[in-house]
This record gives C-alpha cells, structure tokens and sequence, in this order.
C-alpha cells in the first residue's frame, strides 16, 4: 500500500521486471497488464516447448477459465512436458498419474488405512489432492476409475468412505489421450468428456520446429541441464487473477451471444432448432444424420467463456465473431456424438462443425 493508501500487486515478468499494478486499473490498462502477462507465459513455456501455439494457448485459456482440458496427439509431442512447464510457471502442486488397465479408484483417490495401535481408520491421500493433475493416457483406466475422477472434475471433491473431501484450489485436470493405440482402451464416458472445457489435438511441428527441437536435445549429458532450463513462475494465483480480471472486462454483443446459442443448437436434432436462427443444417446439406447426440448449454457456456478469453488474451475489449469460430473446435470436437453415416463418409467431428459453422449467419 502506497502513501496514498491505494493497494498494489506486484507481478513478475520473464525478465525478472517487477510490475506495480493497483486494483484500481481501467479497463485498457487491465488488458494492457493482461497482455504483459500472456507475452511472459509464452516467453516461458517456449524455453522448454517448441511451437504448438494451439496447445500452449488453450493451456492458459483452461486455466483462466478454471476448466479442465484433454489433449490428444501421438507420443512425443510435448504434452508431459508441457504439463510439467505449466505447472512451474504457475507455481502449482503437481501430481502426474500414469492411468493403466489395473488401476484402481484408490490409487487416484486414495483410500482408509487401519491403524493396528489406535484401532482405528486413518485416511491415505491419492495423488489427486493437488492443483495440477496430469492424467496420462486417461483412456486407459476402466470404468471405476474415469467415476471416481469424474467427480473431482465436476465436484472438486472426492467420497473416501463415507467422507467427503474438499480438494486443493484451484483444481485443474490435464488429460492425455494416444489416437492411434486401441489396444487395452476404454472409451471415455460422454458425461466425462463434457466436464472437459477444450479438447485439443496436438499436431506434429513445422519442420523448422523440428530442427529446433532436435537442436536443443543434441546433448548426451544426463545432468540436470538436459530437463531444460528453470521457468519463472510468471503466473502466480494474483496474476491469474488480474487475467481473470481481464477477461470479465472484455465486452460481448447480445447479438454474439444469440449466434453461440443458435450455433449449439445447430448441433442438436432438427427439432431444437428455432424459427429466426437461420437455415436449418438439416435442410439442404441433411447435416443432422451424421449427429446422433448435439452439445448440451455446458457448451454454450464454454464457448462463451473461451470467446471472452480469447479477445483478452489478444489485447481486444470486445469479442469478435472470429473469437467464436475459432473456439468452436476445441469446445465442441468431444462434446457432439457422430453417427455410424458420418463414419461411413469419412468426416470427422471437425469436419461437421465446420459445415454447421457455415449454415449459421453471422450478426
């Protein structure tokens, strides 16, 4: 607190600069502050994490918006890593879990333990109990488990017993899913994949990118040297709450919110659409027989949200149709159900939203 009693924050940027910024911040200057910090977070991870925008983007997105997040690509892209940078960055508790067939509830949540000299139960916390969870190849954990994580991701609690317990704030899953292997994989529940705010698939890199990687890696020296270098915590809880902060301050048009809802709806059976959203893409193109189930409003909150976001992190007080189109991949991909006719002609989820994204006007 200043002479003139006015309250500050000091945050820390890449370089090490100490910044004063004080709760009474205009809406320009919060964005402004919000864009320093956004710059220092990839400036931080790109030390350790070659390229992938999309994913190093939709990281900070999920964790501003405190929702959880699924990352999907091939072995080797950087998702554990990137895991591991986040969590240094923000300053996190980490818990990596590596999900397989034989894993139990109580290897996530932990479990009660009889103590033989008090004669009574004593609680054995899982490795749950932290602000960040990396749950490798999640798909690879049977029923019992994806439950018992499904109600830390909704609930931010777990039952051991017949105790319920809080968990750590914040709370924030990163799964990881291989697409190529089937082998040994359960499908994840839809009321699961619903729980994730984005679904991200992590892409190979640009050849310049790999020149990079393999550049960095060179080295045969098992020392501490070949992890990478140290990362700042440039996103500590007051600078994710002054990018919070940032984002409720970012403008939407009453119009753009209609087109979200209209865009959802769009996914649904040809009965939830309304007169006034435009053409229906059941009509003409017949898009609704390669949908079997559409997005529930989970997704029209979090496209909302992600949207908001989205403009902050670009400096912008307003959002902009093209935050919308851009957010609708990643909120969308696991949350609509293809019918066997969309596998039958070879499109994907990206590929239908796509095609809905085009029937929708635009305000």
């Amino acid at each position: 607190m200043d002479e003139n009693g006015v309250r500050h924050q000091i945050f820390a940027l890449a370089d090490g600069t100490p910044r004063l910024y004080n709760n009474g911040m205009d809406q320009k200057e919060t964005l402004a502050r919000g864009v320093e910090l956004v710059q220092a977070y990839r400036s931080e991870l790109a030390k350790r994490v070659v390229g992938q925008k999309e994913m190093t983007d939709g990281l900070l997105t999920a964790l501003i918006a405190g929702g959880h997040i699924l990352l999907e690509g091939v072995p080797g892209l950087a998702k554990t890593l990137a895991a591991k940078s986040l969590a240094e960055i923000t300053g996190l508790d980490f818990k990596r879990i590596q999900f397989t067939p034989d894993l139990l509830p109580a290897d996530l949540i932990g479990t009660l333990v009889w103590e033989q000299g008090t004669g009574t139960f004593s609680i054995r916390r899982g490795p749950v109990f932290a602000n960040l969870i990396l749950a490798d190849e999640i798909n690879r954990a049977p029923a019992k488990v994806q439950s018992a994580l499904l109600e830390a991701m909704e609930e931010k609690q777990v039952t051991i017993g017949e105790t319920t317990y809080p968990l750590p704030v914040p709370f924030f899953v990163l799964a990881t899913e291989n697409p190529i292997e089937h082998e040994g994989t359960y499908a994840l529940p839809e009321a699961e994949l619903d729980r994730f705010l984005l679904k991200i698939l992590v892409s190979y890199p640009a050849p310049e990118e790999e020149l990079d990687i393999v550049g960095r890696c060179s080295s045969f020296s098992e020392t501490a040297e070949k992890k990478g270098p140290a990362l700042a915590p440039v996103l500590n809880g007051e600078a994710l709450t002054l990018l919070r902060r940032a984002a409720d301050s970012v403008r939407i048009d009453e119009r753009l919110v209609q087109y979200i809802v209209s865009f959802v709806s769009a996914t649904r059976p040809a009965a939830a659409w309304r007169p006034g959203q435009g053409r229906s893409p059941g009509s003409g193109d017949g898009l609704h027989r390669y949908i079997s189930f559409g997005a529930s409003p989970r997704a029209s909150l979090a496209l909302y949200r992600c949207s908001r976001i989205r403009a902050a992190i670009d400096g912008r007080a307003f959002v902009s149709p093209e935050d919308i189109k851009a957010a609708a991949l990643p909120v969308l991909r696991h949350r609509i159900v293809l019918s066997y006719e969309a596998e039958a002609d070879g499109l994907d989820s990206d590929a239908v939203i796509s095609r809905i994204l085009a029937f929708v006007p635009v305000p």
